[in-house]
């Protein structure tokens, strides 16, 4: 699967939109702008993010650090031995 790199302008249009239609799917929304479901909830979850002041931009979506975020990442790391 090739990982398609959106500009932050059309990003943030898009998390727009989605906001702007009241009780809207993101997966039609997704389906309108041609952009995986996936794809359009995590950029939407950022932006939840920075609206709390959470960890979203450092790339933590909703401030939590679990399996895949960079904690266990450090466990594991620091169990290696030489």
């Amino acid at each position: 699967m090739v990982m398609k790199h959106y500009p932050p302008e059309f990003k943030a249009e898009a998390v727009a939109l989605y906001r702007s239609r009241s009780g809207a799917l993101i997966r039609v929304v997704a389906e309108d702008l041609g952009v995986n479901a996936e794809t359009l909830r995590n950029w939407i979850r950022i932006d939840d993010g920075r609206r709390t002041g959470s960890r979203a931009e450092d790339g933590d979506p909703g401030g939590r650090a679990g399996p895949g975020h960079g904690g266990e990442r450090e466990r594991y790391a620091t169990q290696a031995g030489p």
